[in-house]
C-alpha cells in the first residue's frame, strides 16, 4: 500500500507529462485555414467599362490562365458591382492560392510571366499607367477561406 502510495504521484506525473500529446492532438478550433484570397476592388471611370472589359478579357485573363497552368493559383474571377453606391468599386477582382512562394520561386515566376506575355516590364509597367487614366485601384483586402473542420 505504501509502495501505491509512493507510486502514485509519479504515475500521475508521467501520464501529465506523457498525455498533452493526445490532449492537443486534435484542436478544438472548428475551423481550418484554406487558400489565400485576394480581392482588389476596381474603379472604372464613366465611359471606359468596355474598355477596361477588353483589358480583362484580353491581358489580364491570359495572365491568370498562364497562372493557374502553372500552378501558382487556384482560381480566379470578375465578380460586377450591379449597383455601385459612390465611392464603391464597381468591378472586383479576385484571385486565389494556397501558399507564398519564396524569393526565388518569385523571381523564376516574373521572368516566366514576361516570357510568356511576351512583354518586358518597360512594357507591362506602360500598359498599366495607359490602363490608370481610367481605372483606379479603390482598395485591396487579403483573406483566408475556413472549412470547418467536420
Amino acid at each position: 500500500m505504501k509502495t501505491v502510495k509512493l507510486l502514485a504521484p509519479l504515475f500521475a506525473a508521467s501520464m501529465a507529462l506523457a498525455c498533452p500529446q493526445l490532449a492537443h492532438a486534435q484542436s478544438e478550433w472548428p475551423f481550418i485555414s484554406g487558400e489565400y484570397v485576394e480581392v482588389s476592388g476596381i474603379e472604372i471611370e464613366d465611359g471606359h467599362g468596355l474598355d477596361y472589359a477588353n483589358h480583362l478579357a484580353g491581358m489580364w485573363r491570359k495572365g491568370q490562365a498562364f497562372a493557374m497552368e502553372q500552378g501558382w493559383i487556384t482560381g480566379y474571377e470578375v465578380l460586377v458591382n450591379s449597383f455601385p453606391r459612390k465611392g464603391e468599386p464597381d468591378v472586383y477582382l479576385i484571385t486565389r492560392w494556397t501558399e507564398w512562394e519564396s524569393p526565388e520561386e518569385e523571381e523564376a515566376r516574373a521572368e516566366a510571366y514576361r516570357k510568356h506575355m511576351a512583354m518586358t516590364e518597360t512594357q507591362m509597367q506602360s500598359a498599366s499607367g495607359e490602363r490608370a487614366e481610367y481605372r483606379h485601384l479603390a482598395g485591396s483586402m487579403l483573406l483566408r477561406s475556413m472549412t470547418f473542420r467536420d
